[in-house]
């Protein structure tokens, strides 16, 4: 039933108050469509623009590396402490719970194995079926100066396209094969030529000097890669370093699931990203009491 004239009026309209638009303040989204701002909301805390992200795909090129082994049971209790977790659809669906909470970043590129030419890599997963998975974005290889530089762009391009028609962002990680180097010149081009072309997310290595120049010249957020395992201190002032040099977050994994305490690490990063924790008080709350305790 229709409501009465007298109920319908009134002070609850606020004809007064100005409607206030509703901004997206995540480096480069404001203006994309609606489904893929949701998306990135689940990956980048909107509190504060930032990221802890989980990296466990390295399985999809390297086979059981070190520390996943078992996923099961070295990443199911690492994931409430993740803003989100990239790893391959087959883990997803074998291993990883429906109801455990982390936003999935889907890995979509491969082909090449650890013993062939690793910048050979196709597209390797369908659009759809990263939808069927409820994926909130899904991440490909592109190795800017590799043997097979322009396939892996035109790989990155392709789920750029069916992502701006499914509502799918995509996040591009520049690949550093044993012949580039890590300085501030070649991230700066790896990361503009990902981001010119359309990927909606950039995954790249911390380097030293001039890190603010990379994530300067980029217009949409940069997520550092944490790269080979190290010292829990050293791997908590990376990303310290990162973060106050413009970075967006951090997709860490071997620095995570290969240190002693994975869960004070997780959390030590956490507080690092998301508050600005200095590394070394990160490292005496989290890490130091775990280490001594077992």
């Amino acid at each position: 039933m229709a409501d009465n004239d007298e109920l319908s009026g009134g002070a609850r309209f606020q004809p007064q108050v100005p409607a206030q638009p509703q901004v997206n303040s995540l480096k480069g989204a404001g203006a994309l469509d609606w489904g893929m701002q949701s998306r990135l909301a689940r990956v980048f805390r909107p509190a504060t623009n930032r990221t802890v992200m989980l990296a466990i795909d390295h399985g999809y090129f390297q086979g059981p590396t070190t520390g996943l082994e078992r996923v099961d049971l070295s990443i199911l209790p690492l994931l409430g402490y993740a803003d989100a977790l990239m790893t391959t659809r087959g883990m997803v669906r074998s291993t990883i719970p429906s109801t455990a909470g982390a936003p999935i970043v889907l890995r979509a590129s491969g082909g090449p194995s650890v013993l062939r030419e690793m910048s050979n890599e196709r597209v390797a997963v369908a659009m759809d079926d990263a939808l069927r998975l409820n994926a909130a974005a899904v991440a490909v290889q592109v190795f800017i100066g590799g043997e097979f530089e322009t396939q892996s762009v035109r790989n990155m391009t392709t789920l750029v396209d069916e992502g701006q028609r499914a509502g799918m962002p995509v996040l591009a990680v520049t690949a550093v094969g044993r012949e580039l180097t890590r300085d501030a010149r070649y991230l700066r081009l790896a990361v503009r030529i990902c981001a010119e072309l359309g990927a909606h997310v950039v995954k790249t290595y911390y380097c030293e000097p001039d890190f603010d120049t990379v994530t300067a010249g980029c217009p949409v957020p940069v997520v550092m890669a944490g790269g080979k395992k190290l010292p829990e201190l050293d791997a908590l002032t990376m990303a310290y370093r990162a973060i106050e040099g413009g970075a967006a977050g951090v997709d860490m994994g071997r620095n995570i699931f290969q240190s002693d305490q994975p869960v004070a690490m997780m959390r030590a990063i956490r507080a690092v990203v998301h508050e600005s924790a200095k590394p070394e008080h990160a490292y005496e709350e989290f890490v130091r009491p775990a280490l001594q305790g077992s």
